[in-house]
């Protein structure tokens, strides 16, 4: 194929989306780990170094690829989440489910949130850091808002923090729920140890649900002030 020079914004931009396309659908088919930037390069079209004309590096390409599909699930959860009735339990138990099944749905999210600090944040400059960084920013601030619509009692901070927890226990959990070959056959082999093989799904639900109670229990019952206490005695 012959290579030709993309000349205005337009056709650059054009260009970048293909990239990113093909990263996806390499996702589709592999994990993170076996993507390389030959291998999308060749599916592109392109050589590696016009690649690099529009990201800097492979982990470049994947930090906006997760960007992107992070966008493409606060998308989702904008039409699924509800204010719903029901008690604060209740609506917090629902909001889990909600946050596990879709995270679950979205492999390519989940691997690529599992690779995120370890991997894709390095062989990146400051530049392509800071927007990221400032993407994840927007990331949080928006979820936190989708939180707040079924369950207002948190608090826009607790809202916060149980988005990031939400992204830390899918980054911790995804791997061990899709073990390789080998334990698949101890399992196999031994059904005592099938119990060991976690449910992304369930592990998810079950910690985001105990972290909301957590959240909530804790909000409406602070610390009693220490000089409160001496006061009083």
């Amino acid at each position: 194929m012959e290579f030709k020079r993309a000349r205005s914004d337009e056709q650059r931009n054009e260009r970048r989306l293909q990239i990113l396309r093909t990263a996806a659908e390499m996702l589709a088919e592999m994990p993170v780990a076996k993507i390389t930037l030959n291998e999308l390069s060749r599916r592109v079209g392109l050589a590696k170094s016009n690649v690099l004309r529009y990201f800097e590096s492979r982990e470049a390409v994947l930090l906006e690829l997760l960007d992107a599909e992070a966008q493409d699930w606060l998308a989702h959860l904008d039409r699924a989440l509800e204010a719903g009735g029901g008690t604060p339990r209740q609506r917090g138990d629902r909001l889990a489910a909600i946050l596990a099944e879709s995270l679950a749905q979205r492999p390519a999210l989940c691997d690529l949130t599992n690779a995120h600090a370890s991997v894709l944040e390095h062989n990146v400059s400051a530049e392509v850091a800071l927007r990221h960084k400032r993407a994840t920013r927007a990331t949080y601030e928006t979820q936190s808002q989708l939180i707040l619509r079924c369950l207002p009692e948190l608090g826009s901070h607790d809202a916060t923090q149980l988005a990031a927890t939400a992204t830390l226990i899918t980054a911790a959990a995804w791997p061990y729920s899709r073990p390789p070959e080998a334990l698949l056959a101890a399992y196999a082999a031994d059904p005592e140890l099938a119990t060991m093989r976690l449910d992304f799904t369930d592990l998810l639900r079950q910690t985001l649900a105990v972290t909301i109670s957590g959240l909530l229990a804790r909000r409406h019952n602070p610390p009693v002030d220490e000089a409160t206490m001496t006061a009083e005695s």
